[in-house]
């Protein structure tokens, strides 16, 4: 039995930061890590997504390099070279991430943690197997692709969210299942990258946690790049074609309509579940929802004594910046303080940005939200053709829409689909921290021509179209 103070089971974007500030603060640490220090984001989420999704853009750039009145040739899109730049920001990153950890003096612990007991671990590796405890611990363990229950899945090679990232040729026709956001993402890079692509989403909108109209002006921008996109419809099963050169043969239901279509390669992407089944949890007195998800309190408890969760394992919303505002959570409460005044992540205003090109940068709660509350809201939109930055730069797709309370006139929530929509969506959460009104950004005087002083004309349409609508 070895002894620690705090025991962390991932490596993730919450747990490694936790880690090192125990260990900074003079406590003996483990931190068990079955493959990859830095967890989904650095090595399968956030830093190899957005890093294609440049050399997407790139290519886009470099076809529409003519509108601008630069003229060269067609582009040529080598996915080995994308695969490489992918890996080599990756490697960095991870690595840059371990030193960082073993320089705070935290123990990484290589293999699989499973609970023997309470706030007990037993680590298990190929060379070796040891058991830990500690009178904290604290689960960071993640999610994984979720696998559908599909017909045929198992006689055809198929992508996840992972796998599609180290193909290392273009696929001549990518099927993508799901319509979220990483479905999204990814078909529209790959179409930039060359691909035809077919989107099928079972919902009858993309995107089905956004508002109907977000999620139309999206659907709108990828069936302008060329995307076949399939609402409404259900893949009911696959298998390997006939056809020379191989490939998948998928059978689509719409209906009462069905049809076949033919693909090289199959993405699923069809949402994550959470990495608990071997934690041994039960073992440990703590507590899972119906979809296998930790409960948690607002403190990050679990029903375990001494024992917490942080990050996408204890449900949504699953964001890096969500797990690192968990971390902030857990080093105030449990390490600093002194005060007796704990934190929680009761009323956090919650952002998040999907990486479809334009960006859409959200915040808060939506229109449909807040009327199904019962709140009476004012609802301010504004196309981005009418933002002269946007015009300029020759990128005036998408619209900018900010759900208003109508009794305080403070800002609710915002969806910017546009050109840096994440950083128009910042402004926004911005103010809200500081609890303004819309009128000072309404009001506000901002440099020409930034994107930030589209505020002042999307305000005051507002107040011009429904000076006092309610609803």
């Amino acid at each position: 039995m070895e002894e620690f103070d705090l025991i962390v089971i991932g490596s993730g974007q919450g747990g490694g930061p936790l880690a090192s500030a125990f260990a900074n603060g003079g406590h003996r640490v483990a931190l068990v890590e079955r493959k990859h220090v830095g967890g989904t984001c650095v090595n399968e989420g956030c830093t190899p997504t957005k890093t294609m999704v440049a050399s997407a853009r790139a290519a886009w750039m470099a076809g529409r390099a003519s509108e601008y009145g630069v003229l060269g040739g067609r582009p040529r899109v080598e996915m080995r070279r994308v695969r490489e730049r992918k890996r080599a920001i990756v490697d960095q990153f991870r690595e840059g991430g371990e030193r960082r950890l073993r320089r705070a003096g935290v123990m990484i612990v290589e293999g699989e943690g499973r609970f023997t007991g309470s706030r007990t671990v037993r680590v298990t590796s190929a060379s070796r197997a040891r058991t830990l405890r500690a009178p904290l611990v604290v689960i960071n363990a993640g999610l994984r692709p979720r696998v559908p229950a599909l017909s045929g899945l198992e006689s055809i090679a198929w992508l996840d969210s992972t796998s599609i990232m180290e193909l290392d040729v273009v696929p001549r026709h990518l099927l993508v299942l799901g319509g979220g956001y990483v479905g999204v993402e990814f078909a529209q890079m790959f179409r930039r990258f060359g691909s035809h692509v077919t989107m099928v989403q079972r919902g009858e909108q993309l995107l089905p946690r956004e508002d109907r109209d977000i999620a139309d002006a999206v659907a709108e921008i990828l069936l302008e790049d060329g995307l076949d996109i399939r609402v409404g419809a259900e893949l009911e099963a696959v298998e390997r074609s006939a056809r020379r050169g191989g490939g998948i043969r998928a059978m689509l239901r719409s209906g009462d309509d069905t049809e076949t279509i033919e693909a090289s390669h199959l993405l699923i992407a069809t949402g994550r579940v959470p990495n608990t089944e071997g934690l041994g949890l039960a073992e440990a007195g703590v507590e899972m929802d119906a979809d296998g998800f930790i409960r948690v309190d607002d403190r990050l408890a679990t029903t375990a004594e001494g024992t917490y969760a942080m990050g996408d394992i204890k449900g949504a919303p699953a964001f890096t910046h969500i797990s690192y505002d968990d971390f902030r959570i857990l080093r105030a409460n449990l390490l600093e303080n002194d005060s007796g005044v704990s934190r929680s992540s009761a009323d956090r205003i919650v952002p998040y940005t999907m990486f479809m090109d334009p960006q859409l940068g959200r915040v808060g709660i939506t229109e449909e939200e807040a009327r199904a509350a019962g709140t009476a809201v004012r609802v301010a939109r504004m196309p981005m053709s009418h933002v002269a930055r946007a015009l300029e730069v020759d990128e005036p797709r998408g619209v900018m829409k900010v759900v208003v309370d109508a009794g305080s006139d403070r800002m609710l929530g915002a969806a910017i689909l546009g050109i840096e929509g994440g950083e128009l969506a910042s402004m926004i959460q911005v103010a809200m921290l500081g609890d303004l009104p819309y009128t000072a950004l309404r009001d506000g005087i901002f440099a020409h021509p930034l994107l930030a002083e589209s505020f002042n004309n999307l305000f005051t349409a507002l107040d011009r179209d429904s000076p006092r609508e309610r609803g």
